[in-house]
């Protein structure tokens, strides 16, 4: 499969930084880490007994969720290998972390009850294509963790992006601002792209039955205006 320049350049960088990711990355009790435990929280009440977690870099949400539900069956992929070296050593089977592309998932319709990613689809320079391909895959429901583009800087700075995406030009603004790259890269996180939860809100309604949205480290009555984290639980199937 051909990938671009943008996701070369990602996966190097995991690569590269791969022995240090658990201290860059999962270290410390971040908007990640508490959506993990709310989506822990959630897999009795909707009678979760299988999980894939897509980009699961070394592997913290599935090492997590056998820990505390070894009933549960759960799988992670990845696309980097550094970073699945690293998580079979801390514990995780070649059967339990394994290669794969989160918009090209190689799975049936419906094999897992849920389908989560957790900070990925900011990296991913198509990333309606990876929600597209968890609802597929997903028989009960998907749980997204990951950014409002949004509702992050100052008053100002989420007004005027708010603005500008209420008159649909934020994606012309954005090739603008990256001297038509598409994306941005920091020292701290790599690739990534300008993505909100909410980018995919209406695909992942028109698939759920339900759909519950909290903010994961801060924000007002109106997430989508203020707050910069976002955790996400679409429901295909209504508990009876």
């Amino acid at each position: 499969m051909n990938i671009g320049r943008d996701v070369e350049i990602q996966r190097q960088y995991y690569a590269q930084t791969a022995n240090t990711y658990e201290e860059r990355h999962v270290a410390g009790k971040d908007e990640h880490n508490f959506a993990l435990n709310l989506l822990i929280a959630s897999l009795d009440y909707y009678e979760i007994r299988s999980v894939l977690d897509l980009g699961c870099g070394t592997g913290r949400a599935i090492r997590q969720i056998k820990a505390l539900r070894p009933d549960i069956r759960v799988l992670g992929v990845e696309p980097v290998q550094k970073l699945r070296e690293v998580g079979h050593t801390l514990g995780l089977t070649s059967q339990e972390l394994i290669e794969g592309d989160a918009t090209r998932l190689q799975f049936p319709d419906s094999s897992f009850d849920l389908v989560c990613c957790f900070g990925v689809l900011h990296h991913i320079p198509k990333p309606t294509n990876a929600i597209r391909e968890m609802l597929r895959v997903a028989g009960k429901g998907i749980f997204i963790s990951d950014s409002n583009g949004f509702g992050q800087g100052s008053l100002l700075t989420r007004t005027l992006k708010q603005a500008i995406n209420a008159l649909g030009l934020w994606r012309t603004f954005h090739l603008i601002r990256t001297k038509g790259k598409g994306y941005e890269i920091s020292e701290e996180d790599g690739v990534y792209y300008s993505y909100s939860v909410f980018n995919d809100y209406r695909l992942i309604r028109s698939a759920c039955k339900k759909v519950h949205i909290l903010n994961t480290n801060d924000g007002d009555i109106n997430l989508y205006r203020t707050a910069s984290h976002i955790a996400l639980l679409g429901v295909k199937e209504t508990v009876v």
